[in-house]
């Protein structure tokens, strides 16, 4: 089959490897769409991954090629998408079904191979079928969909009638944007320093999206003085975190959902107020995915573009062939353009 293989650090490359084989409980997927993720630029230019070569790629969804022993859940033909990370089952996280905390996990795209390929291989009980009336371009916006989600309901999610402030417009922030406002929330106010996604923002039905340098100011006045009940920081800037933190009322919830990008110094009068005003700081990491029940984030996100709620394709900038992925990863790399959500095409 044809793949993008990190061999190295910076060292990507178009070509042909073995086609894997699924085992017993695991089924071959033909990946439809993959999604590049805002981790998936550093995994391969900057940071590396756990071992090479690998094939990157965890956000996709297909339609199954050929199931190993003893699948029963799904059948060739079947669209699907997959939760990619590969939990123990031993660990007390997994007895607790909280897969996303499990002490000894692996994942599809960093840790084995991934989805920038024709094909890849995925226990049966990570597939999730796809709902009629769901493109395999949405389905494969399921993770970033999903982690959108479970970001607010770390914090409670979002009561009607409170504001919501979110810093970093790309496609996760984005995400979380739709989710507050089903949630109810009555203003929503978002803020980037690119202007595409400003306007992207504003094409979305969100009206009070702003160049970040404005944010304290406009929070201010959005609400009075008070400061948003939510505050999500989805860009990873030290900058955008300290203005989460200063965004939030008394008793509000900062909610830190971006990749860190670097090292952040909290000011002493900041931090000061922080504990006055008795601000919650609350951790995210992945979303929760359960195998025999539809309580869970991804379940919720597949309804959600099934019934309409998520406006998904509007974010889709780049739809780009496998062959040609290669230039537009370095292009993502180097800023050579706006990319909101690129999928890539086997």
């Amino acid at each position: 089959m044809n793949a993008l293989v990190l061999h190295a650090v910076g060292d990507l490359r178009y070509e042909q490897v073995p086609t894997p084989q699924p085992g017993a409980g695991e089924v071959l997927v033909r990946v439809a769409y993959c999604g590049v993720c805002g981790s998936d630029i550093p995994r391969i230019f900057v940071k590396g991954t756990y071992r090479f070569p690998l094939i990157c790629g965890h956000e996709f969804a297909g339609v199954v090629e050929r199931c190993g022993e003893g699948v029963q859940r799904v059948s060739p033909g079947d669209r699907v998408t997959v939760f990619p990370l590969l939990w123990c089952g031993r660990c007390s996280a997994c007895e607790r079904g909280r897969y996303a905390q499990c002490e000894h996990y692996d994942y599809l795209g960093s840790r084995r191979d991934g989805a920038f390929a024709e094909y890849v291989v995925a226990p049966e009980r990570n597939l999730l079928k796809v709902p009629d009336g769901v493109s395999l371009q949405e389905a494969a916006m399921t993770e970033p969909a999903a982690v959108a989600y479970h970001a607010l309901r770390r914090a409670g999610g979002v009561a009607p009638g409170e504001t919501v402030a979110i810093f970093g417009a790309g496609p996760i922030g984005l995400m979380v944007a739709q989710w507050a406002r089903v949630m109810g929330a009555s203003q929503i106010a978002l803020f980037d320093v690119v202007d595409e996604k400003i306007a992207l923002a504003q094409r979305l039905g969100f009206t009070h999206a702003y160049h970040s340098h404005r944010a304290e100011e406009i929070i201010a006045s959005l609400t009075q003085g008070k400061g948003a009940h939510v505050c999500v920081e989805a860009a990873g800037v030290p900058q955008t975190l300290l203005q989460a933190c200063a965004c939030a009322r008394s008793g509000g919830r900062v909610v830190l959902l971006g990749n860190p990008a670097g090292d952040a110094t909290v000011p002493t009068g900041l931090w000061s107020q922080l504990m006055r005003r008795e601000v919650n700081l609350f951790g995210t990491w992945n979303s929760e995915y359960a195998v025999y029940s539809e309580d869970d984030d991804w379940h919720t996100a597949l309804r959600a573009m099934a019934e309409g709620w998520l406006q998904l394709m509007p974010l889709v900038s780049h739809q780009v062939p496998l062959s040609e992925a290669v230039h537009t990863l370095h292009a993502m790399r180097e800023g050579k353009g706006f990319f909101c959500k690129v999928l890539i095409q086997p």
